[in-house]
Protein backbone atom coordinates (compact mmCIF):
# COMPACT_ATOMS: atom_id res chain seq x y z
CA UNK A 1 0.00 0.00 0.00
CA UNK A 2 1.42 3.37 -1.01
CA UNK A 3 0.95 6.74 0.66
CA UNK A 4 -1.01 7.79 -2.42
CA UNK A 5 -3.60 5.10 -1.67
CA UNK A 6 -3.81 6.29 1.93
CA UNK A 7 -4.38 9.83 0.67
CA UNK A 8 -7.11 8.50 -1.64
CA UNK A 9 -8.81 6.70 1.26
CA UNK A 10 -8.81 9.86 3.38
CA UNK A 11 -9.92 12.00 0.43
CA UNK A 12 -12.95 9.87 -0.45
CA UNK A 13 -13.73 9.70 3.26
CA UNK A 14 -14.55 13.42 3.09
CA UNK A 15 -17.84 12.36 1.50
CA UNK A 16 -19.00 11.55 5.04
CA UNK A 17 -18.67 15.07 6.47
CA UNK A 18 -20.03 16.60 3.24
CA UNK A 19 -23.21 14.52 3.39
CA UNK A 20 -23.55 15.13 7.13
CA UNK A 21 -23.32 18.89 6.51
CA UNK A 22 -26.28 18.79 4.13
CA UNK A 23 -29.49 19.96 5.79
CA UNK A 24 -31.60 17.89 3.44
CA UNK A 25 -29.70 14.62 3.59
CA UNK A 26 -28.44 14.70 7.23
CA UNK A 27 -26.57 11.42 6.65
CA UNK A 28 -24.37 10.26 9.56
CA UNK A 29 -20.69 10.74 8.83
CA UNK A 30 -19.91 7.03 9.11
CA UNK A 31 -22.61 6.14 6.58
CA UNK A 32 -21.18 8.57 4.03
CA UNK A 33 -17.68 7.15 4.54
CA UNK A 34 -18.95 3.59 4.05
CA UNK A 35 -20.73 4.64 0.85
CA UNK A 36 -17.52 6.26 -0.40
CA UNK A 37 -15.69 3.01 0.29
CA UNK A 38 -18.30 1.10 -1.71
CA UNK A 39 -17.64 3.35 -4.70
CA UNK A 40 -13.85 2.90 -4.67
CA UNK A 41 -13.79 -0.72 -3.48
CA UNK A 42 -14.94 -4.14 -4.66
CA UNK A 43 -18.40 -3.03 -5.74
CA UNK A 44 -17.21 0.10 -7.53
CA UNK A 45 -14.03 1.09 -9.33
CA UNK A 46 -11.65 -1.21 -7.46
CA UNK A 47 -9.18 1.56 -6.65
CA UNK A 48 -8.90 0.44 -3.02
CA UNK A 49 -8.04 -3.19 -2.28
CA UNK A 50 -9.44 -4.11 1.16
CA UNK A 51 -7.12 -7.14 1.48
CA UNK A 52 -4.01 -4.94 1.47
CA UNK A 53 -2.23 -5.84 4.78
CA UNK A 54 -1.31 -2.27 5.73
CA UNK A 55 -4.86 -1.05 5.10
CA UNK A 56 -6.27 -3.95 7.13
CA UNK A 57 -3.89 -3.08 9.98
CA UNK A 58 -4.87 0.60 9.98
CA UNK A 59 -8.56 -0.25 9.77
CA UNK A 60 -8.33 -2.55 12.80
CA UNK A 61 -6.59 0.20 14.77
CA UNK A 62 -9.39 2.53 13.70
CA UNK A 63 -12.02 -0.04 14.72
CA UNK A 64 -10.49 -0.22 18.21
CA UNK A 65 -10.52 3.59 18.54
CA UNK A 66 -14.11 3.83 17.29
CA UNK A 67 -15.22 1.33 19.93
CA UNK A 68 -13.21 3.27 22.55
CA UNK A 69 -15.17 6.41 21.69
CA UNK A 70 -18.43 4.41 21.81
CA UNK A 71 -17.55 3.04 25.25
CA UNK A 72 -16.61 6.49 26.53
CA UNK A 73 -20.18 7.64 25.76
CA UNK A 74 -21.71 5.16 28.23
CA UNK A 75 -22.77 7.39 31.15
CA UNK A 76 -21.37 5.26 33.97
CA UNK A 77 -20.69 8.29 36.22
CA UNK A 78 -24.10 9.91 35.88
CA UNK A 79 -25.77 10.28 39.29
CA UNK A 80 -29.04 11.16 37.56
CA UNK A 81 -28.99 7.81 35.79
CA UNK A 82 -28.61 5.54 38.81
CA UNK A 83 -32.24 5.66 40.02
CA UNK A 84 -33.38 4.73 36.49
CA UNK A 85 -31.07 1.73 36.10
CA UNK A 86 -33.63 -0.77 37.38
CA UNK A 87 -36.36 0.23 34.96
CA UNK A 88 -33.84 0.71 32.15
CA UNK A 89 -32.50 -2.81 32.72
CA UNK A 90 -36.06 -4.12 32.65
CA UNK A 91 -36.75 -2.47 29.30
CA UNK A 92 -33.45 -3.75 27.88
CA UNK A 93 -34.25 -7.28 29.06
CA UNK A 94 -37.79 -7.08 27.65
CA UNK A 95 -36.46 -5.94 24.28
CA UNK A 96 -33.82 -8.67 24.36
CA UNK A 97 -36.41 -11.37 25.02
CA UNK A 98 -38.52 -10.20 22.09
CA UNK A 99 -35.44 -10.02 19.88
CA UNK A 100 -34.69 -13.74 20.22
CA UNK A 101 -37.78 -15.10 18.42
CA UNK A 102 -37.69 -12.15 16.02
CA UNK A 103 -34.06 -12.79 15.09
CA UNK A 104 -34.58 -16.53 14.70
CA UNK A 105 -37.68 -15.84 12.58
CA UNK A 106 -35.83 -13.43 10.29
CA UNK A 107 -33.02 -15.95 9.82
CA UNK A 108 -35.52 -18.69 8.99
CA UNK A 109 -37.30 -16.54 6.42
CA UNK A 110 -34.04 -15.38 4.84
CA UNK A 111 -32.41 -18.81 5.03
CA UNK A 112 -29.11 -17.51 6.44
CA UNK A 113 -28.87 -19.49 9.68
CA UNK A 114 -27.65 -16.45 11.65
CA UNK A 115 -30.61 -16.11 13.98
CA UNK A 116 -28.66 -15.50 17.19
CA UNK A 117 -26.56 -12.80 15.55
CA UNK A 118 -29.73 -11.13 14.29
CA UNK A 119 -31.22 -11.32 17.80
CA UNK A 120 -28.25 -9.38 19.20
CA UNK A 121 -28.55 -6.85 16.38
CA UNK A 122 -32.26 -6.32 17.00
CA UNK A 123 -31.82 -5.85 20.74
CA UNK A 124 -28.80 -3.55 20.48
CA UNK A 125 -28.64 0.20 20.68
CA UNK A 126 -25.94 2.86 20.48
CA UNK A 127 -25.10 5.22 23.32
CA UNK A 128 -22.76 7.10 20.97
CA UNK A 129 -25.74 7.93 18.71
CA UNK A 130 -28.53 8.37 21.24
CA UNK A 131 -26.82 10.49 23.91
CA UNK A 132 -25.92 13.41 21.60
CA UNK A 133 -29.50 13.40 20.26
CA UNK A 134 -30.90 13.50 23.80
CA UNK A 135 -28.58 16.34 24.80
CA UNK A 136 -29.27 18.39 21.66
CA UNK A 137 -33.03 17.92 22.02
CA UNK A 138 -32.99 18.79 25.73
CA UNK A 139 -34.82 15.58 26.70
CA UNK A 140 -34.65 15.33 30.50
CA UNK A 141 -37.99 13.80 31.53
CA UNK A 142 -37.98 10.63 33.70
CA UNK A 143 -38.87 8.41 30.69
CA UNK A 144 -35.95 9.95 28.75
CA UNK A 145 -33.55 9.18 31.61
CA UNK A 146 -34.88 5.62 31.71
CA UNK A 147 -34.28 5.35 27.97
CA UNK A 148 -30.67 6.47 28.43
CA UNK A 149 -30.19 3.73 31.02
CA UNK A 150 -31.78 1.20 28.68
CA UNK A 151 -29.52 2.23 25.80
CA UNK A 152 -26.36 2.07 27.93
CA UNK A 153 -27.20 -1.42 29.20
CA UNK A 154 -28.28 -2.73 25.77
CA UNK A 155 -25.18 -1.28 24.09
CA UNK A 156 -22.83 -2.91 26.61
CA UNK A 157 -24.63 -6.27 26.53
CA UNK A 158 -24.67 -6.37 22.73
CA UNK A 159 -20.93 -5.69 22.50
CA UNK A 160 -20.27 -8.60 24.88
CA UNK A 161 -22.73 -11.03 23.30
CA UNK A 162 -22.06 -10.35 19.61
CA UNK A 163 -18.87 -12.45 19.25
CA UNK A 164 -20.58 -15.36 21.04
CA UNK A 165 -23.70 -15.12 18.90
CA UNK A 166 -21.83 -14.72 15.63
CA UNK A 167 -19.62 -17.77 16.18
CA UNK A 168 -21.57 -20.16 18.46
CA UNK A 169 -19.25 -23.07 17.60
CA UNK A 170 -16.35 -21.37 19.40
CA UNK A 171 -18.36 -19.61 22.08
CA UNK A 172 -16.42 -21.30 24.90
CA UNK A 173 -13.05 -20.17 23.63
CA UNK A 174 -14.41 -16.71 22.83
CA UNK A 175 -15.84 -16.41 26.35
CA UNK A 176 -12.44 -17.23 27.88
CA UNK A 177 -10.78 -14.68 25.62
CA UNK A 178 -13.34 -12.05 26.56
CA UNK A 179 -12.76 -12.76 30.26
CA UNK A 180 -9.01 -12.32 29.72
CA UNK A 181 -9.52 -8.94 28.02
CA UNK A 182 -12.11 -7.79 30.58
CA UNK A 183 -9.92 -8.90 33.50
CA UNK A 184 -6.89 -7.09 32.10
CA UNK A 185 -8.97 -3.95 31.54
CA UNK A 186 -10.25 -4.09 35.12
CA UNK A 187 -6.72 -4.53 36.48
CA UNK A 188 -5.54 -1.56 34.41
CA UNK A 189 -8.42 0.54 35.70
CA UNK A 190 -7.59 -0.28 39.33
CA UNK A 191 -3.94 0.62 38.77
CA UNK A 192 -4.89 3.93 37.14
CA UNK A 193 -7.31 4.72 39.96
CA UNK A 194 -4.52 4.22 42.50
CA UNK A 195 -2.18 6.37 40.42
CA UNK A 196 -4.81 9.10 40.34
CA UNK A 197 -5.46 8.84 44.07
CA UNK A 198 -1.77 9.44 44.75
CA UNK A 199 -1.82 12.55 42.56
CA UNK A 200 0.63 11.19 40.00
CA UNK A 201 -1.87 11.44 37.15
CA UNK A 202 -2.47 15.11 37.85
CA UNK A 203 1.27 15.80 37.84
CA UNK A 204 1.58 13.96 34.55
CA UNK A 205 -1.22 16.06 33.10
CA UNK A 206 0.35 19.38 34.10
CA UNK A 207 3.81 18.31 32.91
CA UNK A 208 2.42 17.11 29.58
CA UNK A 209 0.43 20.31 29.08
CA UNK A 210 3.39 22.54 29.98
CA UNK A 211 5.78 20.72 27.63
CA UNK A 212 3.17 19.93 24.91
CA UNK A 213 4.00 16.21 25.04
CA UNK A 214 0.57 14.60 24.67
CA UNK A 215 1.39 12.05 27.38
CA UNK A 216 -2.24 11.37 28.31
CA UNK A 217 -3.05 10.56 24.70
CA UNK A 218 -0.03 8.25 24.51
CA UNK A 219 -1.14 6.56 27.72
CA UNK A 220 -4.65 6.00 26.36
CA UNK A 221 -3.36 4.66 23.03
CA UNK A 222 -1.02 2.26 24.85
CA UNK A 223 -3.98 0.95 26.86
CA UNK A 224 -6.37 0.50 23.95
CA UNK A 225 -3.81 -1.00 21.57
CA UNK A 226 -2.38 -3.17 24.36
CA UNK A 227 -5.85 -4.57 25.05
CA UNK A 228 -6.43 -4.94 21.29
CA UNK A 229 -3.19 -6.90 20.97
CA UNK A 230 -4.29 -9.18 23.81
CA UNK A 231 -7.66 -9.62 22.11
CA UNK A 232 -5.97 -10.70 18.88
CA UNK A 233 -3.71 -13.09 20.79
CA UNK A 234 -6.64 -14.84 22.51
CA UNK A 235 -8.75 -14.91 19.36
CA UNK A 236 -11.44 -12.29 20.05
CA UNK A 237 -12.31 -9.10 18.21
CA UNK A 238 -10.56 -5.81 18.96
CA UNK A 239 -14.12 -4.48 19.31
CA UNK A 240 -14.26 -5.70 22.91
CA UNK A 241 -10.83 -4.27 23.71
CA UNK A 242 -11.76 -0.83 22.41
CA UNK A 243 -15.09 -0.81 24.21
CA UNK A 244 -13.48 -1.91 27.50
CA UNK A 245 -10.92 0.90 27.20
CA UNK A 246 -13.77 3.33 26.54
CA UNK A 247 -15.65 2.19 29.65
CA UNK A 248 -12.47 2.74 31.67
CA UNK A 249 -12.25 6.25 30.30
CA UNK A 250 -15.92 6.93 31.05
CA UNK A 251 -15.54 5.63 34.61
CA UNK A 252 -12.53 7.81 35.42
CA UNK A 253 -13.74 10.93 33.62
CA UNK A 254 -12.31 12.06 30.31
CA UNK A 255 -10.21 15.27 30.38
CA UNK A 256 -11.29 17.79 27.76
CA UNK A 257 -7.78 17.99 26.32
CA UNK A 258 -7.63 14.20 25.92
CA UNK A 259 -11.11 14.20 24.38
CA UNK A 260 -9.96 16.66 21.71
CA UNK A 261 -6.83 14.63 21.02
CA UNK A 262 -8.74 11.35 20.72
CA UNK A 263 -11.24 13.08 18.45
CA UNK A 264 -8.41 14.17 16.17
CA UNK A 265 -6.89 10.69 15.92
CA UNK A 266 -10.16 8.72 15.73
CA UNK A 267 -12.45 10.97 13.71
CA UNK A 268 -9.74 12.69 11.70
CA UNK A 269 -7.59 9.74 10.68
CA UNK A 270 -8.12 6.11 11.71
CA UNK A 271 -11.91 6.23 11.92
CA UNK A 272 -12.40 7.32 8.29
CA UNK A 273 -9.82 4.73 7.19
CA UNK A 274 -11.85 2.01 8.93
CA UNK A 275 -15.21 3.03 7.48
CA UNK A 276 -13.86 3.46 3.95
CA UNK A 277 -12.15 0.06 4.25
CA UNK A 278 -15.41 -1.48 5.45
CA UNK A 279 -17.31 -0.06 2.46
CA UNK A 280 -14.56 -1.21 0.11
CA UNK A 281 -14.83 -4.74 1.57
CA UNK A 282 -18.53 -5.07 0.73
CA UNK A 283 -19.62 -6.79 -2.45
CA UNK A 284 -23.00 -5.14 -2.97
CA UNK A 285 -23.43 -6.68 -6.41
CA UNK A 286 -24.63 -9.79 -4.60
CA UNK A 287 -27.24 -7.73 -2.76
CA UNK A 288 -28.64 -6.55 -6.09
CA UNK A 289 -28.48 -10.02 -7.66
CA UNK A 290 -30.36 -11.73 -4.82
CA UNK A 291 -33.71 -10.10 -3.95
CA UNK A 292 -33.84 -12.27 -0.83
CA UNK A 293 -31.05 -10.19 0.66
CA UNK A 294 -32.99 -6.99 -0.02
CA UNK A 295 -35.90 -8.63 1.80
CA UNK A 296 -33.48 -9.46 4.64
CA UNK A 297 -32.60 -5.77 5.02
CA UNK A 298 -36.30 -4.88 5.18
CA UNK A 299 -37.06 -7.63 7.69
CA UNK A 300 -34.19 -6.57 9.96
CA UNK A 301 -35.30 -2.92 9.86
CA UNK A 302 -38.94 -3.79 10.60
CA UNK A 303 -38.03 -6.24 13.35
CA UNK A 304 -35.74 -3.68 15.02
CA UNK A 305 -38.54 -1.13 15.00
CA UNK A 306 -41.07 -3.65 16.33
CA UNK A 307 -39.04 -5.02 19.26
CA UNK A 308 -38.10 -1.54 20.46
CA UNK A 309 -41.56 -0.04 19.93
CA UNK A 310 -42.96 -2.85 22.11
CA UNK A 311 -41.54 -0.97 25.13
CA UNK A 312 -44.71 1.13 24.77
CA UNK A 313 -46.52 -1.83 26.37
CA UNK A 314 -44.50 -1.19 29.54
CA UNK A 315 -45.43 2.49 29.63
CA UNK A 316 -42.52 4.00 27.71
CA UNK A 317 -43.55 6.82 25.30
CA UNK A 318 -43.48 5.50 21.73
CA UNK A 319 -41.02 8.09 20.31
CA UNK A 320 -38.52 7.34 23.08
CA UNK A 321 -39.03 3.60 22.66
CA UNK A 322 -38.24 3.88 18.94
CA UNK A 323 -35.31 6.24 19.56
CA UNK A 324 -33.71 3.57 21.77
CA UNK A 325 -33.40 1.43 18.63
CA UNK A 326 -30.83 3.73 17.00
CA UNK A 327 -27.84 1.56 16.15
CA UNK A 328 -24.77 1.62 13.96
CA UNK A 329 -21.79 0.41 15.99
CA UNK A 330 -23.06 -3.14 16.58
CA UNK A 331 -24.17 -3.69 12.94
CA UNK A 332 -20.79 -2.36 11.76
CA UNK A 333 -19.03 -4.65 14.25
CA UNK A 334 -21.05 -7.68 13.13
CA UNK A 335 -20.19 -7.04 9.48
CA UNK A 336 -16.52 -6.42 10.29
CA UNK A 337 -16.18 -9.63 12.31
CA UNK A 338 -18.24 -11.61 9.83
CA UNK A 339 -16.38 -10.41 6.76
CA UNK A 340 -12.94 -11.02 8.26
CA UNK A 341 -13.88 -14.52 9.47
CA UNK A 342 -15.79 -15.44 6.31
CA UNK A 343 -18.97 -16.07 8.29
CA UNK A 344 -21.41 -13.97 6.25
CA UNK A 345 -23.00 -14.97 2.98
CA UNK A 346 -22.26 -12.83 -0.09
CA UNK A 347 -24.23 -9.60 0.22
CA UNK A 348 -25.37 -10.29 3.80
CA UNK A 349 -23.11 -7.60 5.23
CA UNK A 350 -24.61 -5.04 2.87
CA UNK A 351 -28.12 -6.08 3.94
CA UNK A 352 -27.23 -5.64 7.63
CA UNK A 353 -25.79 -2.16 7.05
CA UNK A 354 -28.73 -1.17 4.82
CA UNK A 355 -31.13 -2.14 7.63
CA UNK A 356 -29.11 -0.04 10.08
CA UNK A 357 -29.26 3.00 7.79
CA UNK A 358 -33.04 2.62 7.40
CA UNK A 359 -33.30 2.36 11.17
CA UNK A 360 -31.33 5.58 11.58
CA UNK A 361 -33.88 7.38 9.43
CA UNK A 362 -36.75 6.05 11.54
CA UNK A 363 -35.08 6.99 14.82
CA UNK A 364 -34.32 10.49 13.49
CA UNK A 365 -38.07 10.98 12.98
CA UNK A 366 -38.72 9.60 16.47
CA UNK A 367 -36.20 12.04 17.95
CA UNK A 368 -37.91 14.97 16.24
CA UNK A 369 -41.31 13.88 17.60
CA UNK A 370 -39.87 13.41 21.09
CA UNK A 371 -38.33 16.87 20.97
CA UNK A 372 -41.64 18.47 19.97
CA UNK A 373 -43.36 16.70 22.83
CA UNK A 374 -40.76 17.71 25.42
CA UNK A 375 -41.81 20.45 27.88
CA UNK A 376 -39.99 23.76 27.36
CA UNK A 377 -37.12 24.42 29.70
CA UNK A 378 -37.86 26.92 32.42
CA UNK A 379 -35.95 30.15 32.17
CA UNK A 380 -33.67 30.94 35.11
CA UNK A 381 -32.55 34.27 36.40
CA UNK A 382 -29.07 35.13 35.11
CA UNK A 383 -27.53 34.87 38.58
CA UNK A 384 -29.17 31.47 39.13
CA UNK A 385 -28.11 29.89 35.86
CA UNK A 386 -25.76 26.97 36.21
CA UNK A 387 -23.07 25.83 33.89
CA UNK A 388 -24.14 22.77 31.90
CA UNK A 389 -22.79 19.52 33.24
CA UNK A 390 -19.87 18.13 31.28
CA UNK A 391 -20.61 14.53 30.49
CA UNK A 392 -17.72 12.17 31.34
CA UNK A 393 -15.28 15.10 31.43
CA UNK A 394 -12.99 16.06 34.28
CA UNK A 395 -13.63 19.82 34.66
CA UNK A 396 -10.19 20.44 36.13
CA UNK A 397 -8.41 19.28 32.98
CA UNK A 398 -8.55 21.69 30.09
Amino acid sequence: MSLAVLALVLAVGLVGPLLAASRRAAVPVAVGEILAGVVVGRTGFGWVHPDEPVLVFLSQAGFALIMLVAGSHVPVRSAQLRPALGRGAGLAAFTGLLAVPAGLGVAALAGTGHGWMYAVLLASSSAALVLPVVQDAGLSSPPAVVMIAQVAIADTAAIVLLPLAEQPSRAGRAALGMLAVAGTALAAFLVLREVRARGWQERLHHFSRRKNLGLELREQLIIVFGLAGLAEAVGVSVMLAGFAAGLMLAAQGEPRRLARQLFAVADGFLGPVFFVWLGASLQLDDLVKHPRLIALAGLLALATLAVHAAARLLGQPLPLAVLAGAQLGVPVASVTIGERAGLLRPGEGGAILAAAVVGLGVTAVAAAIAQRGAPPEQEQEPEQKQEPEQKHVRPDSD
